[in-house]
């Protein structure tokens, strides 16, 4: 029998009692957005730690938690994977992380991208390798968290990072293709900016130019807000790109990427 795909609340207070309780209880994935940010991290992570009796590393993931300067969900969530990989560490405990990493609950997976993401003992080819399976994860949040657990390393290791990603490109999974243009924005989404490819964003073409057609309107997307991004610093290299992109690629999935990635300089213009 084939899984019916629950539909989410289309808002906070839609979210049936019984719903939010499997939510925090790890039982169940989230079906949108809304949900997503209406999980209870904390009672989450209670509730998961009870159920595997290592309820001596909450509380020191809840410190962590209230010592942030912003309690956001995307930093909290930061703080409790970060949590559990010390615990992790500190007990000689990489079951764990295995639980964590393959749990139904895809706020849990999210954390498990930053056990990978703060490991210093793995170099950024081990941390690419051991992230590209939550890159082609079927829930949008992993996908996006999985990125951001490791943009801080792309960046300290960038022409490595983009040699290893240009790999990705043709991969037959267009999640894995995506993470590889949407892990190196110039200027990205919630995260801080990656300067090299602000002022030098031809660093970045051996990952666009293989998916500048790409049939996926996910990688269009993000593709086209690459060079949106890149043009707020370097207008004149977007600007020729997309006209050697128009005549080199005459196809709909190139003009698409084109109109996103002008849509700055064309806003300028008027």
């Amino acid at each position: 029998m084939t899984e019916v795909k629950r539909k989410g609340s289309r808002s906070a207070k839609e979210i049936p009692k019984e719903i939010l309780d499997q939510l925090n209880r790890g039982e169940i994935e989230t079906a949108n957005l809304v949900e997503w940010l209406a999980v209870d991290q904390r009672l989450l992570l209670e509730n998961l730690l009870k159920q595997f009796d290592r309820t001596q590393y909450l509380q020191p993931i809840l410190n962590d938690i209230e010592n942030l300067k912003k309690k956001t969900v995307n930093t909290i969530n930061e703080a409790i994977g970060t949590g559990l990989f010390e615990q992790s560490l500190k007990n000689n405990d990489t079951e764990i992380l295995a639980i964590i990493t393959n749990h139904t609950s895809d706020l849990i997976r999210c954390w498990a991208t930053y056990t990978i993401g703060k490991n210093q003992a793995l170099n950024i080819t081990q941390k690419l390798e051991k992230i590209q399976p939550f890159s082609a994860d079927k829930h949008f949040g992993v996908r996006e968290i999985c990125w951001l657990a490791v943009r801080s390393s792309i960046a300290k290791e960038l022409a490595k990072s983009i040699a290893i990603l240009s790999g990705w490109t043709n991969h037959k999974d267009e999640n894995v293709r995506r993470f590889a243009s949407e892990a190196t924005r110039p200027r990205g989404v919630w995260c801080e900016h990656i300067e090299e490819l602000k002022q030098n964003p031809e660093l970045g073409l051996v990952i666009l130019e293989p998916m500048k057609s790409d049939k996926s309107k996910y990688i269009q997307d993000s593709v086209g807000n690459w060079l949106n991004d890149a043009s707020k610093t370097q207008p004149e290299f977007v600007k020729s790109i997309c006209e050697k992109w128009k005549d080199e690629s005459p196809t709909k999935e190139t003009a698409y990427i084109i109109k996103k990635a002008l849509r700055t300089i064309e806003k300028l213009k008027n």
